[in-house]
């Protein structure tokens, strides 16, 4: 994300700019990204590089299965594109995608639903087209052949740059849909894949099991309450559910850490309202999104969080980020 970005002019002190990303950590091996994280930096990418026809596409594209690690290396020596697509969903988690995704055999045809309703709005677009782009390059890297899919059906309004979704992901979608859908034939899952390895495969699933388990721990309840918050406002029962949780037991660890749902929303909301302000929204759109009924009230909250009205935090960032890097 930060290549693309130099590759169009965008230095990465503007990227990574109230990411708590660091140019040392984008060279580390050893780093980590949070998913906050990288959403804000999604959210610097489409705010400084919106112009930019078929971004997404762009960016799917290098999305190539080596990328994702140990997930990828799992995926190419699965035995077929079924047992493939299997364990993929079985560890999307370790994916970078923010959407979730539900796989229905209908007939002859494989569904692949993309739900993205809890991803902010203003970045819908570009990470749908992220995910597309990069779920056909995968798709490449596994059978070293392009299969385009029967049809695709994507929840967003048609672009003046439609014919670049048809080049990047070999169909032209309908837009405007009731919902995302990519729909391909079920003989596609038949496919003998050609780089197959049970030793290696079974060895690279454990290693996935072992990943996400140890990032779920290291990361406690918390982090992953806020993980589930950064992609959209939800209910303490909503997020208990999506963390498979009881309500007792999500109060329980979260008091165990020193914290509560209530704090957890706060930041949460503080740190979306910044990156809205910071972003160019008027205060009216941040409050309505954030979750206030108007301005006034979410002019109150802000300022008793940070110590400045929202306009008054949002003509600063504006100075900061037109200041030239030193």
């Amino acid at each position: 994300m930060v290549g693309l970005a130099s590759e169009y002019g965008v230095g990465a002190e503007l990227v990574l700019r109230g990411t708590g990303i660091s140019c040392a950590d984008l060279a580390d091996p050893a780093a980590e990204i949070a998913a906050a994280s990288e959403l804000a930096l999604v959210r610097n990418v489409v705010g400084l590089l919106g112009n930019v026809p078929g971004l997404g596409l762009i960016a799917g594209a290098r999305y190539h299965v080596g990328l994702h690690g140990i997930w990828g290396f799992a995926l190419l020596a699965s035995a077929t594109t079924r047992a493939a697509l299997e364990l993929a969903l079985r560890y999307f988690d370790l994916t970078f995608s923010f959407s979730r995704v539900r796989v229905v055999e209908r007939d002859a045809e494989l569904h692949i639903e993309i739900d993205d309703s809890h991803v902010p709005q203003q970045l819908r677009r570009f990470l749908l087209e992220r995910d597309a782009a990069a779920a056909m390059r995968v798709q490449y890297d596994l059978v070293q052949t392009r299969i385009p899919p029967l049809r695709v059906e994507l929840a967003v309004p048609e672009p003046a740059w439609a014919d670049l979704y048809e080049e990047a992901i070999g169909v032209r979608p309908v837009f405007d849909a009731p919902r995302s859908l990519i729909v391909g034939s079920l003989s596609s899952l038949d496919l003998s894949l050609p780089q197959a390895n049970p030793l290696i495969a079974s060895t690279a699933q454990q290693q996935c099991s072992d990943l996400l388990r140890a990032r779920r721990e290291r990361l406690g309840t918390a982090a992953r309450v806020r993980e589930v918050l950064i992609a959209g406002p939800m209910r303490l029962e909503s997020v208990a559910a999506e963390l498979g949780l009881s309500e007792r037991t999500l109060h329980r660890r979260l008091a165990s850490e020193e914290t509560s749902f209530r704090e957890i929303v706060t930041e949460t909301t503080v740190l979306l309202a910044q990156e809205m302000l910071a972003a160019g929204l008027t205060v009216e759109d941040v409050a309505s999104r954030v979750g206030y009924g108007g301005a006034p009230a979410f002019v109150v909250a802000f300022k008793k969080w940070t110590g400045v009205t929202p306009g008054a935090w949002a003509r600063a960032a504006c100075q900061d980020l037109v200041r030239p890097p030193t």
